[in-house]
């Protein structure tokens, strides 16, 4: 797979998917990253995570002293960020150090809905 797509979704709806797909059933061809709300999606992708995403779009794993060279930053404050995309699951830690996003493109899908 090489698009993930990031999306706002209740966790009732991830979790029946899980577990259809536990189940054996259908699943979607692009992998996906969920969050609860579109509030919780912005406050994990801020604009500088953003671009650490950017960067590690295809790249393969990089140590996080390469990732800010890329990005242009200080390395204190990127390893701040990656550390808080590791959290949030968006990225993974590389095997050799570092870490890694394991997609080429990435798809944000949100649907505002009217009260």
């Amino acid at each position: 797979m090489d698009t993930v797509v990031l999306e706002v979704r209740a966790l009732d709806a991830v979790l029946a998917d899980v577990s259809q797909a536990m189940k054996g059933g259908r699943q979607e061809g692009e992998a996906r990253i969920s969050f609860a709300t579109p509030e919780v999606l912005w406050r994990v992708l801020t604009a500088k995570r953003w671009e650490i995403l950017k960067a590690l779009c295809g790249a393969g794993p990089l140590p996080i002293r390469e990732l800010a060279r890329r990005v242009h930053r200080d390395v204190k404050a990127v390893h701040g960020d990656a550390m808080g995309l590791l959290k949030a699951g968006v990225i993974n830690r590389a095997a050799h150090g570092g870490v890694e996003f394991p997609y080429k493109s990435v798809k944000v899908e949100i649907v505002l809905q009217a009260a």
